[in-house]
């Protein structure tokens, strides 16, 4: 068992859903921005990125979607999009700071779904595809909003950096390491997958018509 201290896991959540969806809705209003989306637009699309896949998670797993229970969610949104605005020529300097917002975004939220979903007492394979799905749905909502094609289903290594993230975390609790270890080195190796296959090109093999 990965967790002895309820109470701290579920401080942990609450820190790792708060972080994750900063750094989500600035990935979906930097995107926005690039599309020349108004405000409220781009707001919609941070929104659409921050708790897209935590709702999707959250229904699946028959409990009340987490932003209903908390403004903070929406607020924190909020501030994303005057941080977004306030630093937007900063930002723009930056070529690759949507990509990692976006890791950042996808490594957290993977956690959240991993903890959350082990916490409502699911097996763990059931845990990895929920952070799978927490981490990668919303941006997929995201990528409709601004037509385009989701990046789960291009070359680009996404949704599998989520999934290797999730099966170390449970190799962890095998071996009955420290839950605040865990998220940690599981965040870690989510980023450095991405990282990597960014900067190498690393991609998985295409499908073909013939």
């Amino acid at each position: 068992m990965l967790y002895d201290d309820t109470e701290f896991v579920q401080t942990v959540q609450r820190i790792i859903e708060f972080l994750g969806t900063f750094a989500f809705a600035i990935s979906g209003i930097r995107h926005a921005a690039a599309k020349n989306f108004d405000w409220f637009g781009g707001f919609v699309c941070g929104v659409a990125v921050a708790i897209g896949g935590g709702t999707i998670r959250d229904v699946m797993l028959g409990v009340v979607p987490f932003w209903m229970t908390n403004p903070f969610y929406l607020i924190c949104t909020a501030l994303a999009q005057v941080f977004v605005i306030a630093l937007a020529r900063s930002l723009k300097k930056l070529d690759n700071a949507w990509f990692v917002f976006d890791t950042l975004g996808l490594a957290l939220f993977t956690i959240a779904g991993l903890q959350k979903t082990l916490d409502c007492g699911y097996p763990f394979w059931v845990a990895i595809i929920m952070g799978c799905i927490t981490g990668s749905a919303g941006g997929v909502i995201r990528d409709i909003l601004l037509n385009k094609e989701p990046v789960i289903f291009r070359k680009e290594i996404y949704a599998m950096a989520s999934i290797g993230g999730g099966i170390l975390y449970w190799l962890l609790g095998i071996l009955q390491v420290n839950v605040g270890i865990a998220t940690f080195t599981s965040f870690s190796l989510i980023c450095i997958i991405r990282f990597l296959a960014m900067k190498y090109h690393i991609s998985l093999p295409k499908l073909h018509e013939e």
